[in-house]
């Protein structure tokens, strides 16, 4: 075919962001409610308006294009802003997890340089602690939100409100789709955390996959269970956005919480780890809650167990399992379910749900390939591979880190670090975590660092932290101490000895005083551990 002629140009091409999902449903459906927050309601108008507003506040306060402005806070309006807003202003979003140290927290600050924080008022004074430990602080910008229990002092420089700028900013889009959009750091699963870049391609790609993979039609009521600080939310404010839907907001989820919305305000879908499901079945349980209307959840993590499934299937909430890392946005393998598995009994539909599944349909590609060869395995759901993928929907790299962004996309693909096979019929189902990776209630938990915070105990000569089966939880840090010769501990005083040291959630729940197993070359025989913690779980 001839092409002179055809040419890339104003008129035919423009840059994919999911910040023109917000564009679109303002002015197609300004009035829909866009936010709820207790008592709060937001329109799609008012929510474009002001993170338009918020775009040009933070270009006035100094912040230009590749400057980090972070955000610590929950699930509140002021984050759901900040989603668009931020980015609006080519500036890069830094979300940060709630749950941490203080230490960890000054570190991504450091890391990324971040210019500006926007915190909320009930985690000031964690942010005031973390800045004793930063060089140059940023400028801190405080969120006071009427619903918070326990607000505290921290340092401030100005308001919430006081950001925005009367005029709101007419916003283009980005100059390259390649541009950065936000910044997300790991759980430092194997020693500090990285930070993983994506761009507005990744995150505008992943938002359409989530609504498609996930069918989520017109106006859905998205309950807010799923931690914004993760992943962007898995990319749903910029689906919900883009389906013109409700963001219910939830700044403490707890079961009572989830019911009252559940009735309240219409919820169609929520997500977030088994920790959740556990506190919905609490909750349907104390107010005899049974959905008159289709309730769906997406859950990632540690697979649910049958028992847990019937139970949400008995309240009206189908469950679809996912799978997926920082480093893709969120979730990239989607555990599909096939109608003519309906048939099935509960265990075996447990069973096929608890699959990582199927590629998101707009990732290029997801495989399982031997770690050496990169040859892909056979499809007999029993060689064991580590889980690659390439697409769209994979980080632009590790901030100012190029050795592990080589190392991680070695042979044209991310390397995921998690073990896996294939099925006969392409589901992909995880086997065991490469790096000793912890998911309890959501969170990715590193045994290096438990293990590291036990060995400052004096009395603790080796120790070996593995993941313990827990029905709330998913998974809990158990740990097996071998002490000195002469030294007393107790299991009370380890879990508070590792408490004063790195994040609550962190610490083990269980203690386990033994000889330790080992190899030859010395070398703790964790799968052994492995075994007995799970022993121990069902006891």
């Amino acid at each position: 075919m001839d092409e002179r002629g055809l040419h890339r140009q104003d008129a035919n091409i423009a840059a994919i962001t999911p910040l023109h999902f917000l564009g679109r449903t303002a002015e197609v459906f300004p009035d829909r409610i866009a936010v709820i927050h207790g008592e709060q309601r937001m329109s799609w108008a008012e929510l474009d308006r002001r993170a338009r507003r918020l775009a040009a506040g933070l270009k006035a306060h100094g912040i230009e294009k590749g400057d980090v402005v972070a955000i610590l806070c929950p699930n509140t309006p002021a984050f759901v802003e900040a989603n668009f807003g931020v980015p609006m202003a080519d500036a890069i979003l830094l979300p940060l997890n709630i749950r941490l140290d203080a230490d960890t927290l000054a570190y991504s600050l450091t890391h990324s340089e971040a210019k500006m924080v926007l915190v909320d008022c009930e985690f000031a004074g964690l942010l005031g602690e973390a800045l004793t430990r930063v060089e140059t602080p940023p400028t801190v910008v405080r969120i006071d939100d009427p619903l918070a229990k326990a607000p505290t002092e921290g340092p401030s420089d100005l308001s919430y409100e006081a950001l925005f700028a009367d005029e709101p900013l007419v916003y283009e889009g980005p100059a390259d789709e390649w541009d950065s959009f936000s910044l997300s750091y790991t759980s430092g699963t194997t020693g500090r955390p990285k930070g993983v870049v994506y761009s507005h391609r990744g995150v505008a790609t992943t938002a359409v996959s989530n609504m498609v993979d996930w069918t989520v039609p017109r106006f859905p009521v998205y309950l807010w269970t799923v931690p914004m600080f993760h992943c962007n939310g898995w990319c749903f404010p910029y689906t919900i956005a883009l389906m013109a839907g409700t963001n219910v907001c939830l700044r403490h989820v707890d079961p009572d919480s989830m019911i009252e919305a559940f009735t309240r305000h219409g919820v169609t879908h929520l997500g977030g780890a088994p920790i959740v499901m556990q506190m919905v079945i609490e909750g349907a349980r104390k107010h005899g809650f049974v959905a008159d209307r289709p309730i769906r959840m997406m859950t990632a993590a540690a697979p649910p167990p049958a028992s847990v499934i019937g139970k949400m299937e008995e309240i009206g909430i189908e469950v679809t399992q996912v799978y997926g890392l920082t480093e893709t946005y969120g979730p990239t393998l989607v555990s599909s379910w096939n109608p003519d598995w309906d048939g099935h009994d509960l265990p075996e539909r447990a069973r096929l749900k608890a699959r990582q599944g199927v590629r998101y349909s707009l990732q290029a590609g997801v495989s399982v390939r031997d770690p050496e060869t990169l040859e892909e395995t056979p499809a007999d759901g029993e060689t064991i591979g580590e889980i690659m993928m390439r697409g769209n929907m994979i980080m632009k790299g590790y901030l100012k880190d190029e050795a592990a962004t080589q190392k991680a996309f070695a042979g044209g693909y991310f390397h995921s670090g998690d073990l896996a096979v294939l099925h006969p019929d392409r589901y992909i189902e995880i086997k065991d975590r490469a790096k000793d990776i912890i998911i309890s209630g959501g969170e990715n938990i590193s045994s290096i660092e438990v293990e590291n915070a036990l060995y400052a105990h004096p009395a603790v000569a080796s120790v070996a932290v593995v993941a313990m089966p827990h029905e709330r939880w998913g998974e809990t840090p158990c740990a097996f101490v071998e002490l000195v010769a002469g030294g007393e501990a107790d299991e009370a005083g380890l879990i508070a000895f590792v408490r004063e040291r790195i994040a609550h959630y962190k610490a083990p729940r269980k203690v386990v005083f033994e000889v330790l197993p080992k190899t030859s070359t010395g070398k703790i025989q964790k799968f052994s551990l492995r075994e007995k913690a799970r022993a121990l779980a069902a006891e």
